[in-house]
């Protein structure tokens, strides 16, 4: 797929996006696909989410993609009932923490009351589009 000279691929993602352009606008790429992705630096092996293009671990080494794969474990949550810009249609909502092997997501839970959660329960990280089509991920009991 030929490069815009503008890559705008980050407008897809998120109920409100505020960042057109960043360096690692391949994500919007895995989601397209159906996956959930991080960049591990290719040298340390250190996983990043949200995807990082730059280990500071290790400066000037490249980082390359992986999948988020399986459960992890719903490491903390709560529940919103005032929203930032952009959000306040869909309260109350729930964001979360899953803890993986070596990195952790932040993110939003989808299809559990609030009262039905519990820290330690496993969940996965699921591709989701939104109904102006643009592209995000939710976190769902696994």
């Amino acid at each position: 797929m030929p490069r815009q000279e503008m890559d705008t691929r980050f407008e897809k993602f998120g109920a409100v996006s505020f960042t057109a352009t960043t360096k690692v606008n391949d994500f919007v790429d895995h989601l397209e696909k159906g996956r959930v992705a991080g960049t591990r630096c290719s040298k340390c092996g250190r996983k990043f989410f949200p995807p990082r293009a730059d280990c500071y671990n290790c400066p000037g080494e490249p980082v390359e993609w992986f999948t988020v794969e399986g459960p992890g474990k719903l490491e903390a949550f709560s529940e919103l009932r005032y929203a930032p810009m952009g959000f306040g249609d869909d309260l109350p909502y729930t964001i979360a923490v899953l803890a993986y092997s070596g990195f952790k997501l932040f993110g939003r839970i989808e299809g559990a009351a609030f009262e039905e959660l519990q820290t330690g329960m496993e969940m996965e990280a699921k591709v989701k589009r939104l109904k102006n089509g643009q592209l995000t991920y939710v976190f769902e009991r696994a």
